[in-house]
Parts: C-alpha cells; structure tokens; sequence
C-alpha cells in the first residue's frame, strides 16, 4: 500500500534548491516508488514547487515531472492535501515564512541557516514545539561518505583519544569581471544575508557536535579579501561580507578543532573540504567521499633536518578506506529521515533547535571577530 503525502517547495528555483533538494532527493524518492517505511509499505510525495516566476517554476516542474506548481505561497500552506512545509529560499525570509506555515499546522523542513539572529532562531523554535509540528532542518554534510568513514573510525575506538580536528573548506570564487562568478552576488553582501561565517559556521556547528565534541568557546577572525566584485548582469558591487574566516573552537573532553573556509583560496588538497583528525592511536584524513588513515604502529618517524631532501613519501603511508556500503546522496537519506518522523514518528535528532545552535555559533564568531577575543559557547534552551 502507498499512500501520498503532500509538500510545499518553496526557494527550489536556486542552484542548491534544484540539484539536492529537488532533482537528487524529491524527484529521485519519487522514481523510487516513495520512501519504504518500517511496516513495509510506502509514502509516496506529492510536491508543489513555489516561486515567483511563473515560466521557470512551470519549467522545472515539467523537466521533473512534477505535476503541481504555483506562485501562490498562502494559497499552497493553507491548502490541508499539504502537510509538509519546505524552504530553501533567503535566510532573511525565512523566519516569516516558518512562522507562516507553523500557524497552519504544517511541519517544517528547512535549509539553514534558520535564519540571521539567535533570538529569532529561538521564537521559531519555541513556535514550533508550542504547536506540537514536527520539524528539521539540513544537516547534510553529516551523510557525507567521508565524514560518516570518519564516524565509524570513531565508534570503532580507532582515534584512541581524540587530540585535534583541522578543517580546509573553499575554492576560488571568480570575480565575475572577466569569468562568471560560481555563486550568486548576494553571497558577497552583508545587507542581503551573505557572508562565509554566516553561511558556513552553521554547519561546522553540527559536524564537530555530532562527531568530535560539543563546541564550548569559539575564536574567529573573519575578512573581506575582494573588495569589489561584478553581479549576474556584469555590473561592478561592493563586496561587503566576509569572503574568508579562520576559526578555532575548543569541544567539550578537550579536542581542539580549527577551521579555514574561504572563497579566495586556490585548491591544492584533495577534495574542496577535507578533515584531518589527529588521535593518540591513529590519524585520519576525510574529504566528501573518500578517508585515508594512518594507525600508530603504521606512523613514519620523521627528524627534521632542513639541510636534506625529504626522504619520506608521508602520502604514501596512508591506506585508503574500503567503501564497505553503499552510500546514497545526503540531502536524499536526510529526507527520507523526516518523511519516516513525520509519518511514523521515527526517531530524529535534526531539529529547527540543532538549527538554532548553528546561529549561536555564528553569532559567538562575528562576536569574537568584533571584540578580537574568545566567546564561550553556552548550552540553548527554549
């Protein structure tokens, strides 16, 4: 037996919205025949996609085939076939267009972050648990190949004690001068929400609290590299959000984790983000995939002498992780998740509140940015 469920789609119109949450989740749960749920039978979605423009929201529908779409939000969110409420639209929407659809009984799954400021964050949460609707927010970067080999390193005892976490993340974003940016030009402006700690703390919130430690203090230093940049339509802007940040966060049992993010950096790693967890047994390295590691009784023993050649080919002595299981794509296995909470009350653990406690963060980072010192990082109630 299969029954349907419907979701509203709002914000699927973007770059991110369309290959993830749409093509490579939605549309591909659909093909599936549904998401199987635990007695054995299915729920099949039945979206509405919702934007402003009339011809590309038809378009997209109709190359996914999906049969329902709309420029009308309200009349989507107040019709009862539609149970779920989606969102990957501006941040700065967000909080109004949660708030919206919370009042109208509907659950809520949404990009993060959940929005700009904690205390707004904190009202949506409060919202939500005040009218009992099951709620989520993307997590995604935890179903990633690399980083759950990383999880199963850890489960296994593999790190001994955790000593240390050092995070890479970014690429070179184009000018948009002589070659088309890769992301869109509010991402550069601080008014329309942009900014590389707003958009990446959020996530490196829940990958070290759900893999290394609960973040308790944070020290960040954030920069505008580029000045200046060109829009989609080629005219010059003032970049006036951070392209880069350098932050250290101290976890709780005492691992320290450091990340560099930026989108003014040129890529000679692995992969576009890649971990490196140091342990007093053995050290690993993941990227989105792929995870090499290094065991204890398998460590070089290097002296430095900078006089000579380096001898050691360190690469080499790393051994590649197996790909043991299968992985599916992230944004997909975290939707199918929700839809199991929602409709059988599975467990889930990725709420609008772990949401909430990405703001935090962000905000304690532009703190330590302004006051140049470190924030501590309290425990979020509601």
């Amino acid at each position: 037996m299969t029954r349907t469920l419907g979701v509203v789609m709002h914000g699927v119109t973007g770059r991110m919205g369309t290959n993830q949450h749409l093509v490579r989740s939605v549309a591909a749960i659909r093909a599936q025949g549904g998401v199987l749920l635990s007695d054995g039978t299915r729920v099949q979605l039945d979206p509405i996609l919702i934007g402003r423009n009339a011809d590309k929201v038809a378009e997209l529908a109709k190359a996914n085939g999906v049969e329902r779409w709309s420029t009308d939000l309200d009349a989507a969110i107040a019709d009862p076939k539609n149970q779920i409420f989606f969102d990957a639209a501006t941040t700065q929407m967000r909080p109004t267009l949660l708030e919206k659809a919370i009042n109208a009984g509907k659950h809520i799954y949404c990009e993060k972050p959940i929005s700009t400021n904690l205390p707004e964050a904190l009202r949506i949460v409060k919202l939500a648990r005040d009218r009992g609707v099951k709620n989520g927010t993307v997590q995604d970067k935890l179903f990633l190949p690399g980083l759950m080999k990383l999880k199963s390193l850890r489960d296994s005892g593999f790190f001994g004690k955790m000593l240390s976490v050092r995070g890479e993340f970014g690429y070179w974003v184009f000018e948009g001068d002589w070659q088309a940016a890769q992301r869109p030009s509010w991402n550069y402006r601080n008014e329309d929400g942009g900014g590389m700690i707003l958009d990446m703390v959020c996530h490196w919130r829940y990958v070290l609290d759900n893999l290394f430690g609960e973040v308790k203090s944070v020290s960040c230093l954030g920069a505008t590299h580029i000045p200046e940049r060109w829009d989609e339509n080629g005219k010059p802007y003032k970049a006036t959000a951070d392209d880069a940040a350098y932050a250290t966060f101290e976890l709780e049992g005492g691992v320290i984790a450091h990340m560099n993010m930026s989108w003014v950096t040129r890529v000679y790693r692995d992969d576009l983000v890649t971990f490196n967890v140091d342990g007093t047994l053995g050290s690993a390295v993941a990227g989105l995939h792929d995870c090499v590691i290094q065991p204890r009784n398998a460590t070089p023993r290097p002296v430095w002498n900078p006089d000579q050649k380096q001898t050691i080919d360190f690469r080499s002595t790393w051994q590649k992780m197996p790909d043991n299981q299968a992985y599916d794509n992230g944004f997909k296995t975290q939707w199918e998740m929700f839809i199991r909470h929602v409709v059988e009350d599975a467990p889930y653990s990725y709420t609008l509140m772990e949401g909430a406690k990405g703001v935090q963060l962000v905000e304690c980072a532009l703190q330590s940015w302004k006051e140049r010192r470190w924030i501590d990082v309290p425990k979020l109630t509601v």
